[in-house]
């Protein structure tokens, strides 16, 4: 799968409105086939923050993720939004999904 994270700055006028400014684009994204997951996280330490994680199946479904229509339009309304570039990381997991944090284990509840 291809893993990737994503950090947003957004401007501070706006960092209150950024879940319904990204809506459109993240349902979207979501109802991709290809897409195993697409979530948004707000920093605790800095509420301008943001950052995406998200995961797609395969290349074919990442490169089907960035030619989207829904990409292209976010390409142009995002940016207004944001203090600077976004920063990314992306790798290719050997993988199909989430793995279990062993060293945090919960134990069986009854």
């Amino acid at each position: 799968m291809i893993f990737i994270t994503a950090k947003f700055h957004v401007l501070p006028e706006d960092a209150d409105a950024w879940p319904d400014i990204t809506r459109e684009f993240t349902q979207a994204t979501r109802a991709e086939p290809g897409c195993l997951w697409f979530d948004w996280s707000r920093s605790v330490e800095d509420p301008t923050v943001y950052v995406l994680v998200e995961a797609f199946r395969d290349d074919e479904a990442g490169q089907a993720h960035v030619t989207s229509d829904h990409f292209t339009k976010a390409r142009s309304t995002l940016p207004p939004h944001l203090v600077r570039t976004p920063e990314i990381v992306n790798v290719t997991v050997p993988q199909e999904g989430w793995s279990l944090l062993g060293e945090m284990a919960v134990p069986a509840r009854d």
